[in-house]
């Protein structure tokens, strides 16, 4: 194998763009494998996920590339605009290189995932597949925002690492201000869990503007709504005509796009695979929060099929054209994965299936009632309301979930006793089950419910009770309401989707409350814009469950096999 390091690529607006090039030495002509990344083609933490030694040592060509205005690629960084023009010119620049043999795949996570939608979006016709990992699908359900609320948590430590790079090209011809602006830079990032994310307004939060560094992307596209398009996948999944490999983790901050993409390309009759572990979006372990899956739930192992790499470039190779497939894979055949492949969380086991939704599972109801509990049969009667007090300047503060922030605030399953014991979060238990419930798919929550102010938000999280009363949690979602003070209306919070099998003696359980942050930015309750917002107040909230205003969450229940099957 040999390595070129900096090789450059001129894209149409004569840009040029640099990439390092992992070539075998013997055979070919190969296949090639690409993939684009803003984060720099040398990290170090980013090498075990690309391992282009490895592809390179399996008989693929290798070409990991940084993206516009970033490390060793020039122009001008500002995040998606130019991925779909880029992605094209690139991987026809790919396909043209020496010892390649005309066939193109992208592989990559996240943002990287994200450049192989635009580029498969822009159809090069050397691109013959794609395996985008812990992708969004809708940049409004995940990536900017969540419900209509801002996706904080991932926003500001993500903008600030990002703007390192910036400053280093800003200030390269002047050392004394580049020390002073890296420096100011890092305190911010420093400080993030306990000052920076608490900047106000979060709509235009002064972090960027003092550093002068692009943001994610949630300001950019509430100024310029039409400017979502260069990172957004959702609807387009059928001008996509290539065969896809998704994989995604429960409890990633993108699990539900990872899922809609998949599902949107099945519909549109492409050849699609599904991946879904109890993973986090950089964690691909048996371990995540304070939960031990098994070491058969990584990445590594996958319940003993090999390891998702291996399988990955198995399913590339398939793809690629006889030739290319006869000499990409040097390893004996080995079994390659199912259409789906979901890990169910409380039972800790693999399960591959046909398809996403699983049609077999039950919408099933569970209503909040008085007295705290969370029910399967429908209120008949009234039963009052139940209320609490939401204060901006005191939210309820991120603990787990499916989440990307700084690393005050880990993602996964967590114990849940604080939040349960403060006043403004409402805790709806069932009692103890008598048999296991499966929860695989969708979840829903309907609430019924007033405040006495113009908007807020409200919360829901669903977690799992276990036998000593650990209450941990599953998924969770938000949705931010404008309102009628006073008036009861029903609200629609989409937790987004899960596999986990609440045991035998476990409780089913529900909050609601009416923050998350700094998962989420706080509602400030005034109405005032969130790009000009700093002014707050405290909301009275109040929760309605009675026979005309049923507040309840709905589980995708799969039912028990029956015996014999």
């Amino acid at each position: 194998m040999t390595i070129e390091h900096d090789v450059p690529a001129t894209m149409r607006d004569g840009v040029v763009l640099r990439a390092d090039v992992y070539r075998p030495t013997t055979g070919g002509p190969w296949p090639v494998l690409l993939t684009r990344l803003p984060y720099g083609k040398n990290m170090p933490m980013l090498a075990g996920l690309m391992d282009p030694v490895g592809k390179a040592r399996r008989g693929f060509i290798v070409v990991v590339q940084d993206t516009r205005g970033r490390f060793a690629s020039d122009g001008e960084w500002e995040p998606w605009t130019f991925e779909m023009d880029d992605g094209y010119d690139t991987v026809r620049w790919a396909a043209a290189l020496p010892g390649s043999n005309g066939s193109v795949g992208m592989f990559g996570a996240s943002y990287f995932g994200n450049t192989q939608w635009m580029a498969a979006l822009a159809k090069p016709p050397e691109l013959k597949a794609i395996a985008p990992m812990v992708t969004w699908s809708e940049p409004d359900d995940g990536l900017f925002a969540r419900g209509g609320a801002s996706e904080l948590g991932i926003t500001v430590p993500w903008s600030l690492m990002q703007g390192t790079d910036t400053l280093l090209r800003r200030h390269a011809g002047d050392p004394t201000a580049l020390g002073q602006s890296l420096m100011a830079l890092v305190g911010d990032l420093d400080a993030v869990a306990d000052t920076t994310y608490w900047e106000l307004p979060a709509g235009r939060h002064p972090a960027f503007e003092r550093h002068g560094i692009p943001e994610l992307g949630f300001e950019r596209s509430r100024r310029e709504p039409e400017w979502s398009a260069s990172c957004r996948v959702a609807g387009r999944q059928s001008e996509v005509d290539l065969p896809s490999l998704h994989t995604g983790g429960w409890y990633d901050i993108f699990c539900q796009g990872t899922l809609d993409n998949f599902t949107a390309m099945r519909a549109a009759g492409r050849p699609a695979t599904l991946v879904m572990g109890p993973w986090s979006h950089t964690g691909q372990m048996g371990y995540l929060g304070e939960v031990n899956f098994g070491m058969a739930a990584s990445a590594e192992l996958l319940g003993f099929r090999g390891r998702l790499a291996d399988l990955e470039l198995g399913w590339f190779s398939r793809w690629f054209t006889p030739d290319a497939a006869d000499t990409a894979v040097a390893d004996p055949p080995r079994p390659g994965l199912p259409p789906v492949l979901l890990f169910t969380m409380g039972i800790n086991q693999w399960r591959e299936e046909q398809e996403w939704p699983l049609t077999r599972a039950v919408d099933t109801d569970l209503f909040l009632r008085a007295g705290d509990r969370l029910a399967f049969d429908a209120p008949e009667a009234e039963e009052g309301t139940d209320t609490y007090t939401y204060d901006p300047a005191d939210p309820v503060p991120t603990t787990g979930g499916a989440l990307l922030m700084s690393n005050e605030f880990p993602p996964g399953p967590l114990n849940q006793a604080a939040v349960e014991a403060r006043p403004d979060v409402l805790v709806y238990s069932t009692e103890p089950l008598t048999e296991d419930v499966e929860v695989t798919g969708r979840v829903q929550a309907f609430i019924h419910a007033a405040t006495d102010v113009p908007t807020t938000d409200w919360v829901v999280r669903l977690c799992d009770v276990d036998t000593a009363g650990v209450s941990r949690n599953i998924v969770d979602g938000i949705v931010r309401a404008v309102a009628s003070p006073g008036e009861f209306t029903e609200h629609v919070v989409d937790l987004w989707s899960t596999s986990h099998v609440f045991r035998a003696g476990h409780r089913i359980r529900m909050h609601v409350t009416s923050s998350n942050f700094p998962r989420w930015d706080r509602n400030l309750n005034t109405g005032e814009p969130i790009d000009r917002g700093t002014r707050s107040q405290p909301a009275r909230q109040e929760i309605a469950h009675d026979a005309t205003r049923p507040s309840r969450i709905v589980l995708p229940v799969i039912p028990a096999p029956t015996s014999g099957h």
